[in-house]
């Protein structure tokens, strides 16, 4: 097997992109600088693509591995010929690889390895010939192979150790049990019963459950997977057993008139029943879980992706609440800076009510730090804190709005040891207020601090590989950060670990030089870090932005590398640093058009790709690419699940998507669903094709549950 030739069909890539691409990631290259600063080699592939590439890439290196474990292993037994060679050679999963290994791999002690040590293999062999007659007759060949010292006392039961070796070696043969896999995906049911408690009734759907195995929409094997971990049904997958059996009789019964058909018949029937049946059902289960986590893990990532690329809010201040009952709502006051100004613990909520006493504080805090809006966690307590913020509102001049902020995992990176570092004199609860109140300023560079499985915008990711699911999240994390570009002069050692070829101990270098040494005055600088060397340089500078240095692309997303052809097309088109400084370069692209885009690049020495990008960062310096995007939804006043009627018509923004449908923030607290059969009137496989998370939408109600706190939502307006 070529691994070019499969990635480039696969993938749809051209050989010469693959090709390059794969050396690049065998040199040790990030896909983040690969992406934006290797465009040429790989003919402009995306970080998406790339990581595709680069996990196909890892797949089919242990697929060819293991094919050569095997090859070798079942050489070193002396039974690898051409045709197994060929079979090895042919194979595309490692579900092939392994049936073929199956009839050479080491077993532990079966009914087939006790029939061998007795002595049965030969009678075995004579039964699968399947002769028209035998002479002398079986029952007479059979008394040759009793031996009470070998423990096989009877004709019976040497025919039973006969058919244990037939059924093993039907059982192992890799051409029957890829059609038997096949047959019983096409044809199979996934079924689940009531096995044990389920005190909620969370899982009644899936009390008596019977659905086409290759029908099942992914989700639900999830669910089906959690409820069964929960105990609360059994699953298991049913198929018409006669039309495998037909199938396997028909490959195993050479002469129906044979005396040993009837031996054969049955070692077949008790090969499937005992040993394939079993097997094939925890491969498919496994088959399925594996694609449902793969799809699962997709969504997960987008979800994530638009969260953590959500827009900023600058250059305003923010009071940051966190709520809560017994304890108090935590306040921390932040400046457009995110720098702490002051901190306060209000008790507007039962037990204490303290509500005078509280709003006294609230409005004390606005007047004395000029808050423009005010970050309502949604956790325990939101609801009440929502009310009490509304309240005090209107009872102010200034023109101050709130905005219900998902707390997920602020309680998780408040407990962390990064915050403890970062506020060592607070306790969790204040840190969490700091969190939430930054998550409005900057939530990509507050969100990098946390877990990304603690966010909160997948579905079932405890049920899911970890590894995996790690591997994803941190690849999407990496893509974020690098795509809108670090200020190395504020960013937190947390945001300068994802950059490109940053680890965390470099990321922390970076922080302690910048604090010994006061700020980085340019890119160049950062060859001094510790353990930062050229290659970590190449990979990082890009991304990295410098905005007070004395060279003008510092604060670009142009690579130092290209710093001669950049500096050259400024000159040319009679541009300063002091244009590029003050924005005054609106007419370069109109230039360098009229010039000739190709003619441009090449008289510059670079390629068309590394053009077009410097020109788009020359034109928007510094830009950050998320000020395009919608910004949040700001409030002044409250609304309550009651006041929701079917009919209204209201603006909310996408929380969540999942497989069967988005939900949607409309401002009371509970999120609103809208099922992908309500999203839109054209035919969609998955809502993730018409909406992302942060998407602002308009939304009618279609029904409310106040009793389950079920609000049903459409987008067909």
């Amino acid at each position: 097997m070529n691994i070019t030739d499969v990635l480039t069909k696969e993938l749809n890539i051209p050989r010469d992109s693959v090709e390059r691409t794969v050396a690049l990631l065998d040199e040790g290259n990030t896909i983040p600088f690969i992406a934006r600063y290797r465009k040429e080699a790989t003919g402009s592939l995306d970080d998406t693509t790339l990581r595709k590439l680069a996990e196909r890439l890892a797949y089919l290196r242990s697929l060819d591995k293991r094919r050569e474990e095997v090859r070798a292993a079942i050489a070193e037994q002396g039974k690898l010929t051409p045709e197994i060679d060929s079979q090895l050679e042919r194979a595309v999963t490692l579900t092939e690889i392994e049936d073929i290994y199956r009839p050479y791999r080491p077993k532990r002690k079966t009914r087939a390895s006790v029939a061998r040590e007795r002595g049965l293999e030969d009678l075995a062999l004579a039964l699968i010939m399947q002769e028209p007659s035998y002479d002398p007759p079986l029952e007479e060949l059979a008394k040759k192979f009793v031996d009470p010292e070998k423990g096989v006392n009877s004709v019976e039961e040497a025919f039973a150790g006969a058919r244990d070796i037939i059924a093993e070696d039907i059982s192992d043969n890799a051409e029957y049990r890829k059609d038997i896999r096949s047959l019983t995906y096409e044809l199979g049911f996934i079924v689940s019963k009531k096995s044990g408690d389920d005190p909620d009734g969370t899982y009644a759907m899936y009390y008596d459950y019977l659905e086409e195995l290759y029908k099942i929409p992914e989700h639900r094997v999830l669910a089906l997977n959690r409820a069964e971990s929960r105990g609360a049904v059994s699953v298991s997958i049913k198929v018409d057993k006669e039309i495998i059996l037909n199938y396997l009789l028909s490959k195993i019964i050479t002469n129906k008139e044979s005396p040993a058909a009837v031996h054969v018949a049955e070692a077949a029937i008790d090969s499937y029943e005992r040993l394939i049946a079993p097997s094939i059902e925890r491969e498919i289960r496994s088959q399925l879980t594996e694609n449902a986590s793969e799809s699962a893990i997709k969504i997960f990532s987008e979800n994530l992706r638009h969260l953590l690329l959500a827009a900023p809010v600058k250059g305003k201040t923010v009071m940051g609440l966190d709520p809560g009952y017994r304890t108090g709502c935590k306040l921390a006051v932040v400046d457009p800076t995110g720098k702490v100004l002051e901190t306060a613990v209000i008790y507007p909520t039962k037990p204490f009510e303290k509500v005078d006493e509280a709003k006294k504080i609230v409005k004390e805090l606005i007047r004395r730090h000029h808050v423009d809006i005010i970050a309502i966690g949604n956790g325990t307590a939101s609801k009440e804190s929502e009310i009490f913020i509304a309240g005090v509102l209107r009872e102010i001049p200034e023109p101050v709005k709130y905005a219900i902020v998902s707390e997920a995992g602020a309680s998780v990176y408040s407990a962390s040891e990064l915050a403890a570092e970062e506020f060592p004199e607070f306790d969790v609860t204040e840190r969490s207020a700091v969190s939430i109140a930054r998550r409005i300023q900057d939530p990509l560079a507050e969100l990098v601090k946390i877990d990304p499985k603690s966010i909160g915008v997948g579905q079932y990711q405890h049920d899911m590989k970890q590894s995996q699911l790690d591997e994803a999240l941190s690849g999407v994390v990496e893509d974020c950060v690098n795509a809108v570009g670090v200020d190395v002069n504020t960013a937190s050692h947390a945001l300068l670990s994802h950059v490109a070829g940053i680890n965390a101990g470099v990321a922390k270098n970076i922080v302690k030089y910048r604090e010994a040494h006061g700020e980085f005055r340019s890119r160049a600088e950062l060859l001094n870090v510790p353990r930062l060397g050229e290659k970590v340089f190449e990979q990082c500078a890009g991304f990295l932005r410098v905005p007070g240095s004395k060279e003008v692309l510092d604060m670009t997303g142009v690579h130092p590398e290209s710093y001669g052809p950049a500096k050259e097309l400024l000159r040319r088109f009679g541009y300063t640093d002091e244009d590029v400084r003050e924005r005054r370069l609106g007419s370069l692209r109109e230039k360098a058009e009229k010039y000739g885009i190709e003619r441009l690049a090449g008289s510059l020495g670079i390629g068309v790709p590394t053009l077009l990008d410097i020109i788009t960062e020359l034109e928007k310096p510094g830009r950050d690419m998320r000020d395009e995007l919608p910004q949040p939804i700001l409030r002044d006043d409250i609304m309550e699940l009651s006041d929701l009627a079917p009919g209204m018509v209201l603006t909310g923004t996408v929380r969540n998507v999942t497989d069967f449908g988005v939900f949607v923030d409309i401002g009371v607290h509970q999120d609103g669903l809208v099922h992908i059969s309500q999203i839109t009137n054209r035919y969609i496989k998955h809502p993730s094709e018409v909406l992302s998370v942060g998407d602002i939408v308009t939304v009618k109600v279609l029904a409310v549950d106040t009793e389950k706190k079920r609000i049903s939502l459409t987008m067909k307006i």
